[in-house]
């Protein structure tokens, strides 16, 4: 369609809806006024938000010299707010110019998808809001009566190219359809626990693992070892690991919100994420062993307490991840400022840790990226998919926004001798068919099987511990379960 030429054309979309994609297509850069570009002028970049007020103070002055002059004024914001639109829309016909609506009508699930690969990517919840928006606007462009309201198909509009400092890494999703992060919970290490580390590490990378976890905990927890066995600090053991150049993704499953105040877990997550190059994420959750608490001379708090913290944490890590250092006021979260260097190189996933039905998993579908389930028995766990999607409907999120992650802890064999033959080693005073199926105990052509029924269901990601976890060579013996 051949838009009217002079005009003022106000473009309408969410985040990620190719806005400026489309204006840089058919108009000239000095006819297209971007509040994004005036941050970066105005401020410290394009996603300054403190710089919002100046910013658009200087591009209702632009736009309304160019329309004096009778010149084309493309208007690249969101346009989702009606009064502005139609303060435009009565400039443009004082200066006797057509005033023309573009209407991105690009899917969200591609805006979301856009937004996510952002060095700073808009809040998911805010982009939620602004999807809904646009959901809403047509009938309104058509009442407020512009000359033209075009709607524009973007699917697959050009995108730029990703910041240099994210680096690239390479889709380890599996056949599957499943990636997988090699959970480590036990530390057998020996004399050298840094030759150790690095070795899993290196291993887990060569075996095809989409990334590396740390449990979280300050004293080994019986259902993997000995009170005295070593259970490291998982930040500072991260960032020994993020020397190593690997291409896995690192962080925790998961940190309790009892061990330390939100902000500092923030702060050690954008600086995982600096020196990985966006390769961070954070599993936090709720904390639930007493003992630990007690012999570190931390609080335990009753679970409510304890599950208010939890949303109030993420809440709390999002708000200084994101741009700008303006004050934070909402969802039970007061900060005075979000100042907080380095920034994450990449979108920090908080994945929730807990299966607690009526608030645990609200909380993931309110606030988090992902949750994290224990995969135990397979009709239990498509229950409380379900439940989490109810949780996201309820909320005004879209399902696809929280992603369903599993923990999984099986005893893998190489045949079927070998299965059994560790069922023995491990079971302790558990009978054998008991422990063989409370771990699925099978080879990695069993646990591919299986794995195939959880991707069916909806999970997106696998984290496994297995009780085998020894040396390289164990974790180099999973790589055909990432095949």
């Amino acid at each position: 369609m051949q838009l009217p030429d002079p005009a003022l054309v106000v473009l309408v979309g969410a985040s990620g809806s190719g806005k400026s994609t489309w204006a840089a297509a058919h108009y000239r850069a000095a006819e297209v006024v971007s509040s994004d570009e005036l941050r970066g002028i105005v401020g410290g970049g394009p996603h300054d938000l403190d710089a919002s007020g100046d910013a658009f103070a200087v591009l209702e002055t632009v736009v309304a010299a160019r329309l004096g002059r009778g010149l084309t004024t493309v208007v690249d914001t969101l346009g989702l707010d009606p009064a502005k639109r139609r303060a435009w829309r009565d400039a443009a016909r004082a200066a006797g110019l057509p005033a023309v609506a573009v209407l991105m009508d690009t899917p969200d699930v591609e805006c979301r998808r856009r937004n996510a690969a952002r060095d700073r990517p808009v809040p998911a919840p805010v982009l939620a809001g602004q999807l809904r928006s646009v959901r809403d606007v047509r009938p309104l462009l058509e009442a407020e009566g512009w000359d033209l309201v075009v709607p524009v198909r973007a699917e697959h509009a050009p995108e730029a190219p990703a910041p240099a400092e994210v680096r690239s890494t390479p889709d380890r999703t599996s056949s599957l359809g499943l990636r997988s992060v090699l959970q480590v919970s036990r530390f057998p290490w020996g004399e050298d626990p840094l030759d150790w580390l690095t070795g899993i590490a290196r291993a887990a990378d060569e075996a095809g693992f989409a990334g590396l976890a740390l449990m979280d905990h300050l004293i080994q927890v019986p259902q993997v070892g000995r009170a005295w066995d070593p259970i490291p600090e998982p930040w500072v053991t991260l960032g020994a690991i993020a020397g190593l150049g690997t291409g896995l993704e690192l962080g925790t499953l998961c940190t309790p919100v009892t061990f330390r105040p939100a902000g500092i877990t923030a702060k050690a997550a954008a600086t995982l994420s600096a020196l990985t190059g966006g390769r961070a994420f954070v599993g936090i959750g709720a904390g639930w062993w007493e003992r630990e608490h007690a012999a570190y001379g931390l609080t335990f708090p009753p679970a409510r307490d304890r599950l208010d913290d939890l949303e109030r944490a993420i809440v709390t890590m999002k708000a200084l991840w994101a741009s700008g250092t303006k004050a934070y006021d909402d969802h039970g979260v007061v900060l005075p400022e979000t100042t907080s260097y380095p920034r994450p190189a990449g979108p920090i996933p908080v994945v929730v840790g807990g299966s607690g039905e009526r608030r645990t998993l609200r909380i993931a579908a309110a606030h988090g990226d992902a949750c994290n389930l224990r995969t135990t028995d397979e009709a239990e766990l498509e229950r409380l998919i379900g439940v989490l999607h109810a949780h996201c409907d309820d909320v005004g999120r879209a399902r696809e926004e929280v992603a369903v992650t599993v923990l999984d802890l099986p005893v893998v064999g190489s045949d079927r001798d070998d299965v059994w033959a560790r069922v023995e080693r491990h079971r302790g005073r558990t009978p054998a068919a008991t422990y063989a199926a409370r771990t699925h105990a099978a080879t990695v052509a069993g646990h591919r099987d299986r794995w195939a029924r959880l991707a069916g269901l909806g999970v997106d990601t696998v984290f496994i511990a297995t009780p085998d976890l020894g040396s390289p060579e164990d974790v180099l013996a999973l790589r055909g379960l990432n095949a």
